[in-house]
This record gives C-alpha cells, structure tokens and sequence, in this order.
C-alpha cells in the first residue's frame, strides 16, 4: 500500500485497516514458521505498510490537537 493511498482513508479507515494488518502479519507469521512462504519478503513488506499506516494515524492526531 502506497503513501497516497493511505491518506486518502479516513480516520476509522485507518484504524480499521491498521488492526488487519497486524492480525494478517501474525497469522503469515505463524505459517512461515511452520512452513516457510514462498516469498518471505511479504513479511517485511507488511511490517513497512503497518508502519506507514500508524505514521499517518500518528501525524493527523498530532495536526488535531
């Protein structure tokens, strides 16, 4: 998920989507180390999106207050 595409969620969207991602990134976890995945990348890349997605959740609560 690009930068753009993260700012064009709402708020609840946001919120939403980062709890998603996390359970997803748990669950891809658990079946990696029991089996490994074909592209063990998508970890990582689902690690940068979580974070990209918590920056701007983070940056519009500091811009609201």
């Amino acid at each position: 998920m690009k930068i753009k595409e993260v700012r064009e969620l709402n708020t609840k969207e946001l919120e939403e989507r980062i709890d998603a991602e996390i359970a997803s990134l748990a669950q891809k976890k658990i079946n990696h180390s029991i089996s490994p995945l074909d592209n063990p990348s998508q970890i990582k890349e689902q690690r940068r999106t979580i974070a990209r997605l918590k920056t701007e959740l983070r940056q519009r609560i500091q811009n609201n207050n």
